[in-house]
């Protein structure tokens, strides 16, 4: 199937989990369509190794970031803008699932991991960029969400919690910035077969897959795809909204 082509030359982006999964999906489309890319990942040496990867495409650099840590964010952005120049794009895409429990059982300090990463992570890394993109009058944010936060998964309160929170930031992030050229948006994807599931019990997969009336889960080439024009010149209207890609099952 032929690819719509995104031009995305001379900007520079940072694709946040950028070493795999949707993230790494999303980094090898920017690069052909012309982005210099930035990979910020926990991971340091998988994110080197997928830099390498990544490298016959364009530019890309892998950068050490903790996301739930506002102090690693302002690093790796000060360490993304002195190799590539200033960011224009962000995507978040970092995050975990955290464990599939009853409330009743749900392990404390494992709830608030999932929301320091999955929310925080949204709020520390889309709070960094934002002061450079008002002075440019420039920017495109896309934040992953997911069709959890719209719907609610049961025994995945914190997971469900997070991205509910994700998609509620980025329409109110929207609205602070719509008089800026700056588009922050987020995508509700169903999910897709990532090392995410490894956090995941078969049974919690097999009812995900129950769930979507496309009956499979989507492919994160899909996910990069969409993410690409949302992260364009091109979508210079749209903000503060959220990108339905659950395969049917949440069309709201």
């Amino acid at each position: 199937m032929k690819r719509n082509e995104i031009n995305l030359s001379d900007l520079t982006a940072v694709v946040t989990g950028g070493a795999q999964g949707i993230g790494y999906a999303v980094a090898a489309r920017f690069l052909a369509s012309g982005a210099r890319v930035a990979l910020w990942d926990l991971d340091e040496a998988l994110a080197a190794r997928s830099a390498e990867k990544l490298g016959p495409l364009g530019q890309v650099i892998p950068v050490a970031c903790n996301v739930s840590n506002s102090e690693s964010v302002t690093s790796a952005l000060a360490q993304t803008e002195a190799k590539l120049g200033p960011v224009d794009i962000l995507v978040n895409s970092a995050g975990i699932a955290g464990p599939n429990a009853a409330v009743e059982d749900y392990d404390n300090a494992a709830f608030r991991d999932v929301i320091d990463i999955n929310l925080m992570g949204t709020f520390f890394t889309n709070k960094a960029v934002t002061p450079g993109m008002k002075a440019r009058n420039f920017g495109r944010i896309v934040n992953i969400a997911s069709v959890a936060g719209k719907e609610g998964n049961p025994n995945a309160s914190a997971y469900s919690a997070s991205k509910a929170g994700v998609i509620a930031f980025t329409k109110s992030l929207g609205k602070e910035l719509a008089g800026h050229d700056i588009a922050v948006n987020c995508i509700t994807p169903a999910a897709a077969r990532t090392a995410i599931f490894d956090q995941l019990e078969e049974e919690f997969i097999e009812y995900m897959l129950s769930k979507i009336p496309r009956n499979r889960f989507v492919e994160v080439e899909e996910a990069a795809a969409m993410i690409a024009w949302m992260a364009s010149p091109e979508n210079s209207f749209t903000t503060g909204a959220a990108f339905d890609l659950s395969g049917g099952r949440a069309t709201y």
